[in-house]
């Protein structure tokens, strides 16, 4: 049986290999992964059967043009072996009712509007919003959580939101002397 929840900071290496199984390394170099870098999602959601992680979706805070916050969306991966199973519907499904339960206006993603399209996005009201790196301008997909959310929404799409934590110098060489015995005091 399959159960979806929010994720678990311990699961964030399964989700990484599964990111990596959906996606490969291509998913390094997608625009939309430049605003998600160095950030704290807003929303992680995960499917789980048992203790195996079969799916993943977050949402990360964005801005839509200069003053329209907003979320995006992504990404979305289900294992291989799992698909066609309503798993990454029920994700989106989750992900956008927990959106609006949380006060959020709008959504945003980059992906294909027939996919998407079920789920209330399209990209009737994006064509005067803009990545900062290469995209299709068609894949460019909003979702109104809130009616008239992203009307005469214009401008650069940029990240917004926490930024990870960064541990300092001393704690990253900590570690490191820890994982690498070259790097413990020898003998003279």
């Amino acid at each position: 049986m399959v159960t979806f929840r929010k994720e678990r900071p311990a699961e964030a290496a399964a989700r990484e290999a599964l990111l990596d199984l959906a996606y490969g390394p291509v998913r390094y170099s997608k625009t939309s992964q430049r605003l998600r870098e160095g950030r704290v999602p807003a929303l992680a959601l995960v499917a789980a059967e048992g203790r195996h992680l079969v799916g993943t979706v977050r949402l990360w805070q964005v801005t839509a043009g200069r003053d329209r916050p907003a979320l995006l969306l992504g990404p979305l991966a289900v294992d291989p072996t799992c698909r066609r199973r309503g798993i990454g519907s029920t994700l989106v499904q989750h992900a956008l009712r927990e959106a609006a339960r949380r006060g959020d206006d709008a959504v945003l993603l980059v992906g294909d509007a027939p996919y998407y399209a079920r789920f209330g996005f399209s990209s009737e009201k994006t064509g005067a919003l803009w990545l900062p790196g290469p995209y299709e301008q068609h894949r460019l997909l909003g979702c109104e959580l809130v009616p008239g959310a992203l009307d005469g929404a214009r401008g650069l799409i940029s990240a917004a939101g926490a930024l990870e934590p960064r541990p300092d110098l001393a704690t990253l060489v900590a570690r490191l002397a820890r994982n690498d015995n070259t790097l413990a005091p020898r003998a003279a």
